[in-house]
């Protein structure tokens, strides 16, 4: 048998794979956008940037309810939830802009007995 020199690269499973991947990311990413909540942003005319990725997340509702991470708690849970981070640890905190001020008054009573002071609130920029 005759040995014949190696003279090129065969990319098909290679392209095979990176659609593979493609799809399990176009896919991934199609679920975790239909997950979030639906939260009609206030807006600003100048917000300033302080959303931060690795923060604590809180949303309230139009109706009162509330989220940590995408869970609805009560404030009794998301009082013993929160009692478990550093209070060093940021929150952003997405509410509605049609939300009745007594729900957003009783988060803000949590989060300044437990002693977070790094809170940002989520909102949108005029005309978006």
């Amino acid at each position: 048998m005759e040995d014949r020199e190696f003279s090129g690269i065969n990319v098909v499973p290679l392209v095979d794979v990176m659609l593979v991947l493609l799809t399990i990311t176009l896919v991934t990413a199609t679920f975790i956008r239909q997950g979030e909540l639906p939260v009609n942003l206030p807006s600003s005319e100048n917000p300033e940037p302080g959303r931060t990725h690795y923060a604590i997340e809180i949303t309230l509702t139009r109706e009162g309810r509330v989220f940590l991470k995408n869970r609805e708690v009560s404030i009794d849970r998301l009082k013993k939830a929160l009692s478990g981070f550093d209070r060093q640890t940021p929150v952003n905190l997405v509410a509605d802009r049609d939300l009745r001020i007594q729900s957003f008054v009783r988060v803000m009573e949590v989060l300044n007995r437990l002693e977070f002071r790094k809170v940002n609130l989520i909102v949108k920029r005029d005309g978006l």
